[in-house]
């Protein structure tokens, strides 16, 4: 089944050093990152197939993974909704991640940790790299890296995997909008700046910092910004 010219989506070719499903999944998270794929639109496996050149099957196993992140939804006998969030699906998310988030990494604050926190710095500067390049597959992939690895220095790993299922449910929206918007670069600086007060053993400041960048994102993604 062919896509007609105003169905068809500008998606990156598939190679063959991963598996087509990754292959798949990550290209179309790369769609939704951009806006190419978008909220409440129904995309049907064969057609997305005809486009990467590719079988229908790895195409609606890479859609499954999605479905499970919560980034689409399965629409009988028809294809792959991209899943809408509200102001008030953003809201709830945003208060978890601050519930979880904030007071852990406030407490990872620790001057004789200065050496663990550098070895993050790398990570927080393709952050800052990817905003200047407009790279927003680049930026959500080290974002989530660098969110993650951080996390994981507090030794609970059932906690890292739920900041991640949150990141991933909310990181995709509205990306391109900020970018567009030239207010990628200030969350992407942040990062840098919170490794200087972990490093510093400034518990309160990082607190306030982590407080602030999560409220930020929330803001400037949500369709009415706090």
């Amino acid at each position: 089944m062919a896509p007609s010219a105003e169905d068809r989506l500008d998606l990156p070719a598939v190679g063959e050093r991963q598996s087509l499903r990754e292959q798949v999944a990550h290209a179309l998270r790369a769609a939704l990152i951009t806006g190419e794929m978008r909220p409440g639109v129904v995309y049907s496996a064969p057609v997305l197939a005809a486009q990467f050149g590719v079988s229908a099957t790895p195409v609606r196993e890479a859609m499954l993974d999605l479905a499970k992140e919560g980034l689409v939804e399965a629409v009988r006998n028809k294809g792959f909704r991209v899943t809408e969030l509200s102001d008030q699906d953003l809201d709830e998310l945003t208060e978890i991640r601050r519930l979880i988030e904030v007071p852990t990494v406030a407490r990872l604050a620790d001057v004789g940790r200065a050496e663990i926190f550098e070895m993050l710095r790398p990570v927080a500067q393709q952050i800052v790299d990817a905003a200047e390049r407009g790279d927003l597959l680049g930026y959500v992939d080290a974002d989530l890296r660098f969110h993650v690895d951080l996390l994981s220095l507090a030794g609970n790993a059932h906690l890292v995997e739920v900041v991640r299922d949150l990141r991933k449910r909310a990181r995709l929206y509205g990306l391109s909008a900020l970018y567009a918007r030239g207010a990628l670069m200030e969350s992407a600086h942040e990062h840098l700046r919170l490794l200087d007060l972990l490093s510093a053993g400034d518990a309160v400041g990082s607190e306030r910092l982590m407080h602030g960048h999560i409220q930020h994102v929330r803001g400037i993604w949500a369709s009415n910004p706090e």
